[in-house]
């Protein structure tokens, strides 16, 4: 197997291919982050005697933009890794590099691939793809949505011209409107699916569990291959992170926070309400406070528990049930 790292950029792709393990021996190209660029890319290793089925292409997950790359790398028949670009830093430190250029990076993901090896990323459906889209979209109204009631409230504070009165009133309208209408689009895509629309209903058999998180977490689970619950609360940053060494340094142990933060946001607001409504999240809520644990930390507990009792529904295909004895 050959590693390639891929530096994603919104307009190129610096890549770095090793030709041997050791990563003494390499070649370096740039090419336009499009389709047609992959295709140079693939017809560039082939004159290198690298086939498509003996590349391994490691690439960070940078916003969007490595997404067209890694789907047309998939399709071609090419081994695909997309790596954590905080993983990818501390390894480069590991190495001793501080220099910080893409093709220093792209470097720097091809011998994370040689070394490592990591997993084989397996692309989600077009369906799940299409979950993803309309929620992210959702998500950039309802943020536009939350910024304009701000400029109202400030508004209402001081002196405002009426013109601008008008225009953030009409402005709320027009968002508060395209946030119904994209909410009623992402319920009807769902329905349209049945996969989606029946671990939809599962997971809203949860109590807590309600549409915002339901949305959320369908779109992570079967956009993502995990085979445990801890994987799903590890991608969301919820596993407690110690920090303790010798007898000097005793921090409290904190959430990771590695994952998206939008993701947590609602599962906090969630296991707020599981606490009083959820039998299984309020038993152990309660149990930690007795043990002395704070409530921050009970309440984290509280949101992994909830991300356990999703993966639980899925895994399983039942619905919640408060009499069982363990979901996860």
């Amino acid at each position: 197997m050959f590693y390639l790292g891929m530096d994603i950029a919104k307009a190129k792709l610096d890549c770095c291919l090793l030709l041997n393990e050791a990563g003494d021996k390499r070649k370096s190209k740039v090419i336009p982050n499009t389709k047609a660029g992959v295709s140079a890319l693939l017809e560039w290793t082939a004159k290198q005697g690298v086939s498509a089925a003996q590349l391994h292409v490691v690439m960070d997950a940078t916003g969007v933009y490595h997404e067209q790359a890694a789907l047309a790398l998939v399709d071609a028949g090419v081994m695909v890794s997309i790596i954590n670009p905080a993983q990818v830093k501390d390894f480069g430190r590991g190495l001793g590099i501080r220099t910080k250029t893409d093709g220093v990076d792209s470097v720097v993901l091809a011998k994370y691939g040689a070394l490592l090896k990591p997993a084989a990323w397996q692309p989600p459906s077009v369906e799940v793809r299409a979950l993803q889209a309309l929620l992210a979209r959702r998500n950039a109204v309802a943020d536009d949505l939350r910024r304009e009631l701000n400029r109202q409230e400030k508004s209402e504070a001081i002196e405002t011209p009426e013109l601008i009165v008008q225009s953030i009133a009409q402005s709320i309208a027009f968002l508060e409107a395209e946030l119904k209408r994209l909410q009623q689009a992402i319920d009807d895509h769902i329905d349209r699916h049945p996969g989606l629309k029946r671990d939809m209903v599962l997971l809203t058999s949860i109590p807590a569990v309600g549409e915002r998180v339901g949305n959320n977490l369908l779109a992570i689970m079967h956009g993502n291959r995990f085979e445990s619950a801890e994987q799903v609360a590890a991608y969301l940053g919820l596993v407690p992170v110690k920090r303790q060494s010798g007898s000097t340094v005793l921090g409290r142990a904190r959430l990771s926070k590695a994952g998206p933060a939008r993701v947590r946001a609602v599962l906090y607001m969630a296991a707020v309400i599981a606490t009083q409504y959820n039998p299984h999240v309020k038993a152990l809520y309660e149990r930690l406070l007795a043990r002395g644990k704070s409530k921050m930390s009970a309440i984290g507990a509280a949101m992994r528990k909830l991300v356990h009792l999703c993966f639980g529904v899925i895994k399983s295909q039942q619905p919640y049930h408060p009499n069982y004895p363990k979901i996860a």
